[in-house]
């Protein structure tokens, strides 16, 4: 009985909430649809709140009401993770409001707003980008601000995010076996992130395209490559003396020493058997030449032979004319 009775005491509650709120969504008596609005607020029914508060918006504008309304709208987007909307209307309410008192604390929850609503490193980084802008704006413009304390570190969360999906993307062209572009990929993200935490992986990434490029490449390309990874072994051994980066650094360029010399072995064989090819060819071209040189002495001498006959013709007289003489 007891039990019947408490869910219909709820059940008559919640109805004369929804009745509250329906009243109050059809009122235009901005008072009433306040109170109401931060009755919800205050019980978190977060959707409902900002129902009403959306309705307060032209009802309050140019009134003290305007500040409250917008400020507890933001707080009641972010409440329900509504970021991108929630920082939005916290920036504006800093914007539109710089006499009140809580402007830092909007300006702030603006920023907090778009570090909440980064995404994955492996999705869109557009978010991440303009929350590190935000943040750093924040610290511009309130250097002081005890709120300020854990930006930095917010901030360097954000760098290492877009640092890390820089590397993620170069690693997929390493598994691709594209080490040409996972070379200029893991060298991009050096350029772009000299600070990063992730440079001993990097370099090792480098290191190990540099010498697969190398070695399965192109004879036209491969003595310059090759150069290049032995190179950059010595700058890996340098850059981390100690470490098993340097380990694999010194175990690659013996294996890179030992294509070294087997190319170069190759290129002596390739470069004698080139002498001799052109050598054959020369050869070959004196031959033709020769046989050129000979058509061209037998036609030359037919063509005289045929001027000499030709011209014995005309210098020969006709033979002279003969009548016969008739006889009577």
């Amino acid at each position: 009985m007891k039990k019947t009775f408490s869910i219909l005491a709820i059940a008559l509650v919640l109805l004369s909430c929804n009745k509250e709120h329906r009243l109050a969504m059809a009122s235009a008596d901005k008072d009433y649809i306040l109170k109401v609005a931060n009755k919800e607020f205050e019980k978190k029914k977060w959707t409902d709140a900002l129902a009403l508060y959306e309705r307060l918006t032209n009802l309050v504008a140019g009134t003290d009401d305007a500040p409250e309304v917008l400020y507890k709208s933001a707080f009641a987007e972010y409440y329900d993770k509504n970021y991108k909307l929630a920082g939005y209307h916290f920036k504006r309410f800093a914007e539109s409001f710089p006499k009140d008192s809580r402007r830092e604390e909007a300006a702030y929850m603006s920023a907090l707003c778009y570090y909440e609503g980064s995404q994955d490193y492996n999705l869109d980084q557009a978010n991440t980008n303009s929350a590190i802008n935000e943040l750093q704006d924040f610290i511009n413009n309130y250097p002081n601000s005890e709120r300020a304390k854990n930006i930095n570190e917010m901030i360097d969360e954000l760098n290492y995010k877009l640092e890390f999906k820089a590397y993620e993307n170069a690693r997929q062209y390493f598994k691709m076996a594209d080490y040409k572009a996972a070379d200029i990929a893991f060298e991009n993200v050096l350029n772009d992130f000299p600070a990063t935490k992730l440079k001993p992986k990097i370099f090792n990434y480098i290191l190990k395209s540099k010498s697969e490029l190398a070695i399965n490449s192109f004879y036209d390309y491969k003595k310059e490559r090759l150069e290049n990874a032995l190179a950059y072994t010595r700058t890996v051994e340098k850059e981390f003396p100690g470490t098993d980066n340097a380990k694999d650094a010194v175990e690659l360029r013996e294996k890179l020493q030992k294509e070294s010399e087997a190319f170069a072995i190759l290129q002596k064989e390739v470069e004698a058997r080139r002498a001799e090819l052109t050598e054959k060819q020369k050869k070959l071209e004196e031959s033709q030449d020769f046989k050129q040189q000979v058509k061209k002495q037998i036609k030359d001498e037919e063509a005289a032979k045929k001027m000499r006959i030709d011209s014995a013709k005309i210098t020969v007289p006709a033979p002279a004319a003969t009548f016969k003489i008739k006889r009577n």
